[in-house]
């Protein structure tokens, strides 16, 4: 073998030391992802930054080295359920009944919601800054949308209902997850049978006023979040973290 060359310093030279540090990098990082989906899953998406950085073993500067802002944070955490969620609607809209599909949908978001509070935050609570958000929440509309409409053709489903009539009922229920799951994990499953029973055809009685739009739907969500109290907003950033 060939001896190793020194730097004048007594250390070795070449790749070796930055591959080292690369390695650590990434080792810090993938500690932080992990402690964070941790944190989160059990507390919410206000989780202070510092908390995540303590328990990940690593400092305050390393964890904004590696995500400058919590939205930057929030959206690789939850990188994964994106891709559940759209496996979720290309599932429902492959489906040929569409009552059935609208059922199974929301059936597999509930289920996501239920047992993570991140997913929860990130799904009621229409945070525009997290990276692929807004895309998310449009993906899903379109979904809805499309189930509905088959959903009336078929006439399984009131006709005077719109999209935002189901967003609009079923953002609250899911709000109010955690706090079911602490009672019975299951105990969602009742009320979403419910919830859902009021959209069927069978159930129809003429509605007193006009549905409302996807904009105002997001702008409630988001005055929900900020009426959690200054310094849990997800932008908070470094200073409040």
């Amino acid at each position: 073998m060939a001896a190793s060359r020194t730097n004048g310093t007594g250390g070795p030279t070449g790749a070796n030391p930055p591959a080292r540090l690369r390695r650590d990098a990434q080792r810090n990082r993938d500690l932080l992802l992990a402690t964070a989906r941790d944190l989160f899953a059990a507390h919410g998406l206000d989780v202070p930054l510092d908390q995540i950085a303590k328990e990940a073993g690593v400092g305050n500067a390393t964890l904004y080295r590696h995500f400058p802002t919590r939205e930057a944070l929030i959206g690789e955490v939850f990188a994964d359920a994106a891709h559940l969620l759209d496996e979720a609607g290309a599932e429902a809209l492959a489906t040929e009944d569409a009552w059935s599909a609208i059922e199974r949908y929301f059936a597999r978001i509930f289920e996501l919601v239920a047992a993570d509070r991140g997913i929860n935050d990130l799904v009621t609570q229409a945070i525009p800054a997290v990276p692929g958000m807004i895309e998310i929440s449009r993906r899903n509309a379109v979904t809805v949308g499309t189930l509905v409409a088959r959903a009336q053709e078929q006439g399984t489903l009131r006709t005077d209902v719109v999209t935002m009539d189901l967003l609009f009922m079923l953002g609250p229920l899911c709000r109010a997850l955690p706090a079911a799951a602490d009672l019975r994990p299951d105990l969602w499953r009742r009320y979403l049978a419910l919830l859902l029973d009021g959209f069927r055809t069978r159930a129809t009685h003429p509605l007193p006023v006009p549905p409302i739009g996807e904009e105002h739907l997001d702008r409630m969500f988001a005055d929900l979040w900020e009426a959690d109290g200054p310094g849990t907003a997800p932008g908070a950033g470094p200073g409040t973290a």
